[in-house]
């Protein structure tokens, strides 16, 4: 058999490749020079800039982070509301999304409609604000979590998604005696895991991002998440956090914004970590659902 011959690429196709070859290339430079700053300190900021490579490679900046006890604490408060809130919010989006996909539902549309108006109108920031504080839950963990337990959006696209299992499934659970919440467990979640990761993906990375509730709600330090940590250290440098690190390099003066890269390298490393093990469902799930009834 002939080989087959390779097929040119036009100029066009060229064209485009070096267009998102590049846009590719600034897209992931900011992340790069994040990284690079991290392992920097005064002197090579001085001498060398900007920063296309590493010219030295110092840990000053995360072993500042390290020694400082509210990183820890922000880090186990973003850990809790990430692990607990991602599975409230599966748990009641599932079981609300099942729910609303059966037919037989009595006041079906009313529950769908009340549902879709909370997507075009809220109560305004500062009823929200006093209904949180009415129910104590202002300066606890929960905040983070009970107020945007469930994702109206993703509500509706799992809703969506149940309604177009075939039928035949349910029927056959019944006739084995199965009710509800045995279809939906044994039955509709087995078969939906590229569909369960990737919302639940969503979730984690919503609940390790979030900060706007904190920042609303929580006046103790002790308890503040990973990202209000974060931004303290980005929009006001901590004096204490400054000192240690300016104690462990022995009398020479730290750089700050390597300290400040570096609380970014770290907050955002552990939610990076769990892409490579979910990316295989996006593609069979980040779909599923999408088409609304």
């Amino acid at each position: 058999m002939k080989a087959k011959k390779k097929r040119r690429l036009s100029a066009f196709e060229i064209c485009l490749y070096l267009i998102f070859g590049l846009l590719a290339l600034m897209t992931l430079y900011p992340f790069y020079n994040v990284l690079i700053v991290s392992f920097s300190n005064t002197v090579t900021s001085a001498k060398y800039s900007p920063y296309l490579y590493p010219h030295v490679f110092d840990l000053t900046g995360y072993k500042a982070i390290i020694r400082d006890e509210f990183f820890f604490k922000s880090l186990a408060t973003t850990l809790f509301v990430t692990v607990v809130g991602t599975s409230l919010s599966m748990l009641f989006s599932v079981v609300a999304a099942y729910v609303l996909s059966r037919k037989r539902l009595l006041g079906r549309k009313f529950f769908l409609g009340m549902i879709l108006f909370t997507m075009l109108f809220s109560g305004g920031l500062i009823p929200t604000y006093l209904v949180i504080c009415d129910l104590n839950l202002d300066n606890t963990i929960w905040c983070m979590i009970l107020p945007v337990m469930i994702s109206t959006y993703y509500l509706i696209i799992m809703k969506n998604y149940f309604a177009g299992l075939p039928p035949s499934l349910e029927e056959a659970a019944r006739l084995d005696g199965a009710n509800d919440w045995i279809i939906l467990t044994r039955v509709f979640v087995p078969i939906s895991k590229p569909f369960m990761a990737t919302f639940a993906l969503f979730y984690a990375v919503e609940r390790w991002n979030g900060w706007w509730e904190a920042y609303l709600y929580i006046n103790d330090k002790n308890i503040k998440p990973l990202q209000i940590y974060l931004r303290d250290i980005l929009v006001s440098f901590n004096t204490q956090l400054g000192s240690q690190a300016q104690s462990i390099l022995s009398g020479n003066r730290v750089f700050v914004q390597s300290v400040q890269m570096a609380a970014i390298v770290v907050t955002m490393l552990p939610i990076l970590c769990l892409y490579p093990f979910l990316q295989k469902y996006f593609v069979k799930g980040v779909m599923i659902g999408s088409v609304k009834e």
